[in-house]
């Protein structure tokens, strides 16, 4: 088994896991694209180069990077586990006529699984499933392009599940366009060998949403979820709970979002660079509602104390020291709006003081540099189309201790 553990957002990167983009985001079309999350469609060939370079970027400063379509692969070396996969994923997908079920099962079953688990993210369309028969009356009355919905989404790692600690957590997806992804997760986790012993404290089929990016490991005791668009409060007491009971643990700030998509994640406003210091988007440096969860003394049972405070009080109160808030764009609230869409604010940290940034952010990255903070700056033209930036395109298995 191969150690997994994170406890912090800045300590140095070992392992991480991130997916290059691929043939899902050649079956964005206008029409869907809202249905999809998609602002825009990415230039694929582009997209992918600029992946690349990240993932090089990475490596070069030696980091273990592991893509999730091989992991998944690995995990599906079982004939039967295979099939269970896709019966699943066909399930999952809404398609319920047994004629059709059968069909799709049996296309897919016949792929190599490389190729197998590739289509189940691109997508099957209709036009290339030939000759496609119409089963079932949506067939016939619905302008809709896919026998089975692409994944576009799926480059931004972070959010389908977390490393806690030592623990999983894999996500339920607030989003129905995202929550088939997490279904990658649940067989790694499951059955690769490398990773099925590792304890799981939050489960896909928990009634409540939960993603990754609202998730900030702030140090061995602490961390921070935002109640944003996308998590909601119930997940964050199941998950709370389980932390309590199986890991080192004490405190979870639950600090309340506006529930939006300009600010969907907790990583989209606020990242951590260095020892003591965070980018931030400007309209959260005022202060905020947070949620201080406990522990209480009885099963099941949870202290809540509610402060307006800033982020800045808090967390310097749970660091230790005091924390410096740098805002992504400067004090310009046009240029600070328009780089916190560009994903200014959502740095990945290799190391203390050392940074992935998108390179079009040039105020955020010049503000960095003046606070000490290293840059290794990407270009982003494509990537960015999506709404996430370096650290939403990664889950870090490991971090130092």
């Amino acid at each position: 088994m191969k150690q997994l553990y994170v406890n912090s957002e800045i300590k140095s990167l070992k392992r991480v896991l991130v997916h290059r983009p691929g043939d899902e985001l050649t079956n964005l079309t206008p029409t869907w694209l809202n249905e999809l999350l998609f602002d825009d469609i990415p230039w694929l060939k582009n997209a992918q180069e600029e992946h690349d370079f990240f993932v090089a970027q990475l490596q070069r400063e030696g980091v273990e990077v592991v893509y999730l379509i091989d992991l998944v692969v690995e995990s599906l070396v079982d004939p039967q586990i295979k099939k269970k996969f896709i019966h699943q994923f066909i399930l999952e997908s809404n398609i319920r006529h047994p004629q059709a079920m059968k069909k799709i099962f049996n296309y897919l079953n016949t792929l190599p699984t490389k190729d197998m688990v590739k289509r189940t993210m691109s997508g099957i369309v209709k036009e290339q499933f030939k000759p496609f028969r119409k089963h079932g009356l949506k067939d016939y009355i619905r302008d809709y392009p896919f026998i089975t919905a692409p994944m576009p989404n799926l480059y931004f790692t972070r959010d389908p599940f977390s490393i806690i600690f030592d623990t999983v957590s894999l996500h339920h997806m607030f989003k129905q366009a995202r929550q088939r992804e997490s279904i990658y997760g649940e067989y790694i986790f499951n059955y690769h060998p490398d990773y099925k012993e590792t304890k799981h404290v939050y489960e896909r089929a928990d009634e409540f949403a939960l993603e990754g990016g609202d998730i900030l490991l702030l140090n061995a005791d602490t961390i921070a979820i935002g109640l944003s668009e996308r998590t909601e409060p119930e997940a964050i007491e199941i998950l709370a709970n389980r932390l309590f009971e199986q890991t080192e643990a004490k405190t979870i700030l639950a600090i309340d979002l506006p529930k939006k998509r300009t600010f969907m994640h907790l990583d989209t406003i606020l990242t951590q660079v260095d020892h003591a210091k965070f980018l931030i988007h400007h309209a959260f440096l005022k202060p905020l509602n947070i949620y201080e969860i406990k522990k209480d003394g009885k099963p099941g049972r949870l202290y809540i104390n509610e402060r307006h405070a800033t982020l800045a009080q808090v967390f310097s109160r749970y660091l230790g020291e005091k924390v410096t808030m740098i805002p992504c764009g400067g004090d310009s609230k046009i240029s600070s709006d328009r780089e916190q869409w560009s994903d200014a604010a959502n740095a990945l940290s290799i190391k203390p003081g050392l940074v992935v940034v998108y390179e079009r952010n040039v105020i955020t990255n010049k503000l960095l540099k003046e606070h000490g903070i290293k840059t290794i700056t990407i270009k982003s033209s494509e990537l960015s189309r999506g709404r996430g930036g370096p650290r939403c395109m990664t889950m870090p298995l490991l971090r130092e201790k």
